[in-house]
């Protein structure tokens, strides 16, 4: 039986691949030490995750791993080797307020864990694909630079625009602010691609928008979506970061984005870059998903406002998926942010 080792299994993209290719048939390997619960508080926590997946899947093991730790991440490689078919890597430290007052232990999270987990895989069982789970904040906050304009609620591009179907893979990661955070996950995001395109792994990275689904442990400082509507239905009201709420992000359910990983796994390349989110198929800015939270619920959400944004926080961003679609014509999104939030709406 072939082996799946999924770093982050009992996060969002980590627990839906966990379930994924359990049900494919495949024996699957989570690595995942609840940092979540370090980072963001009890609220972060995913062990009702984990033991959701161990109740489910009897082809789930459960490790209780630092991916910090290469001596430990080398005795797992060490026992599967070969056996091992694909690595989806989606551990990370994902906040950047967190990685701007604790720089060291993001970059070590996101950087050298990404970079052990690499050498690992070059060692021990060269030819299994290697899926990371990178992200839009590589291009840091070069979106905002764009020729927006402010609509009733939202923030928006016109449509004779070059970017206005979304952002693409060409679209320049320099001379921008990132955010800690965001020059974590580049350096891994590029050493990523160079263990593809030097060494000959078949790597890829998918920079995602907006990812979002019921396994999500939404907290204040990460979770967009999934923190929303929770607050909102428990408080009826949202405090609101910066750029009067039009703020416009791609929404792409957790679901959707695991069979990406599976048409890549089936079809492989090396050192391959995609951007990946709702795209124009599914998006909204903060106040209209507060908005839809208030239809589907028939409640009022009270909003509060703090006018200074996040930094290196993107105003507008929508990716263009128009590469991983013409790669992977199979594929189709089954979410539109209506079904998402609906969803999420169901499981709070």
């Amino acid at each position: 039986m072939s082996v799946v080792l999924i770093t982050g299994s009992s996060g969002l993209v980590g627990s839906e691949s966990v379930n994924f290719f359990c049900k494919k048939g495949f024996e699957v390997i989570g690595i995942d030490n609840n940092l979540r619960k370090f980072f963001f508080g009890t609220e972060g926590s995913t062990l009702w995750v984990r033991n959701s997946l161990l109740k489910k899947n009897k082809e789930f093991k459960s490790l209780n791993v630092d991916i910090r730790n290469y001596e430990k991440l080398s005795k797992i490689f060490k026992k599967y080797q070969k056996k091992i078919s694909l690595i989806i890597h989606c551990a990370a430290q994902p906040s950047h307020d967190y990685g701007k007052n604790y720089p060291i232990i993001d970059f070590n999270v996101n950087a050298t864990g990404t970079l052990n987990l690499l050498e690992l895989t070059k060692r021990y069982c060269y030819d299994a694909k290697f899926v990371f789970m990178s992200t839009n904040k590589v291009y840091g906050d070069n979106p905002n630079k764009l020729k927006l304009y402010e609509k009733n609620s939202r923030w928006e591009l016109k449509k004779d625009d070059f970017y206005f179907k979304g952002i693409n893979e060409k679209f320049s990661i320099d001379d921008c602010t990132h955010s800690f955070f965001g020059v974590s996950k580049t350096y891994a995001d590029l050493i990523v691609q160079e263990y593809g395109k030097n060494v000959g792994l078949k790597t890829v990275c998918f920079r995602g928008g907006c990812i979002t689904g019921p396994n999500h442990s939404g907290a204040k400082l990460h979770g967009f979506l999934s923190y929303l509507v929770k607050l909102s239905l428990k408080n009826r009201e949202y405090n609101i970061i910066g750029y009067k709420g039009k703020q416009v992000r791609d929404n792409l359910h957790s679901f959707d984005l695991v069979n990406c990983f599976w048409e890549f796994y089936k079809r492989p390349k090396s050192g391959e870059v995609y951007n990946i989110g709702g795209g124009r198929y599914s998006n909204c800015s903060i106040i209209e998903a507060i908005d839809l939270v208030e239809r589907i619920k028939n409640i009022k959400i009270k909003k509060k406002f703090t006018n200074n944004p996040r930094v290196g926080d993107h105003i507008w961003y929508i990716s263009d998926l128009s590469k991983f679609k013409k790669h992977y014509p199979n594929w189709k999104q089954k979410y539109d942010t209506m079904k998402i939030i609906e969803e999420l709406v169901d499981n709070n």
